[in-house]
């Protein structure tokens, strides 16, 4: 399984020159795994994806987005691809109760007048829209398997984990922890897995002010992350105000807690072997 990193940061874009070393575009991760092509949310990265899938000529794909704020759709209008009728796309969500008509009827909402001048339908991609409950399990395509959590974060929101020939990539944003009170669900949904993607947006001297907001920081991505043994840890969804001189410093500490931790990077791919091995090369 590959992962490429489309979009990192957190809460809204800012592509400024104190954030070129990390990236400035909002959560978007690529996973290809057994000759498919899976998307954890469509943030503002997904622009860039899309013209890669473009000039890849993928044809199919499946976008399985953590939650509907902002952050984690505002690309999906953008995402060139789905305006192609020789493409195909299943979108898939967990964390919307049926009183809000499921995630065709939000995406349809955020490019309703008067928010985007063009509605869904103009996309003439084929679209398949499907709903499910944080905490089912299904198989995804053969051999590819899902495992999902609900997520402690306003509105809800959906940690996935995704098994496939003896490799396992968990992608676990947004979440706020309990101080001193690991997320059981979480160290279940991530036992064990070769790479972790978690909510870091803020340090745990931050936490205290942002109780309530929805987030979890780099230090208990870090506890969990050795509770669960997990191989290697992704520190994802910066705070837009943390740029890259602060984010270097942020990896280095992460290093000394956990040699196998990294802050994720726009363009940058990981390569998740089975048999317990992973490599990492730069994009």
């Amino acid at each position: 399984m590959r992962i490429t990193f489309w979009g990192v940061r957190g809460s809204i874009a800012c592509p400024a020159k104190t954030h070129l070393r990390y990236g400035g575009n909002t959560s978007c991760v690529e996973l290809e795994v057994a000759g498919r092509h899976v998307i954890f949310d469509a943030g503002t990265g997904i622009r860039g994806l899309g013209a890669s899938f473009l000039s890849r000529d993928l044809r199919r794909g499946t976008i399985l987005l953590s939650h509907t704020h902002w952050d984690h759709i505002q690309g999906f209008p953008f995402f060139t691809p789905a305006f192609d009728p020789k493409r195909s796309f299943r979108i898939l969500a967990g964390h919307l109760p049926a009183s809000l008509g499921g995630i065709r009827t939000v995406l349809a909402g955020q490019m309703a007048e008067p928010n985007f001048p063009v509605p869904l339908e103009i996309m003439r991609g084929e679209l398949a829209f499907e709903d499910f409950r944080a905490g089912d399990r299904f198989e995804l395509y053969t051999g590819v398997r899902v495992r999902t959590a609900p997520l402690n974060h306003p509105n809800g929101a959906t940690g996935y984990r995704i098994e496939h020939g003896g490799a396992s990539v968990c992608y676990v944003t947004d979440t706020e922890h309990v101080i001193g009170s690991p997320d059981q669900q979480i160290l279940a949904l991530i036992e064990g897995a070769d790479l972790l993607i978690y909510d870091c947006t803020y340090s745990d001297d931050e936490f205290p002010s942002k109780v309530s907001w929805g987030h979890s920081t780099w230090q208990e991505a870090i506890r969990l992350a050795q509770a669960a043994h997990v191989r290697r840890l992704a520190i994802f969804h910066h705070e837009p105000d943390h740029d890259d001189a602060y984010m270097r410093d942020v990896e280095a500490e992460a290093r000394r807690m956990m040699p196998t931790s990294f802050v994720a990077r726009e363009g940058q791919s990981v390569l998740v072997k089975g048999k317990r091995s992973a490599k990492s090369d730069k994009g």
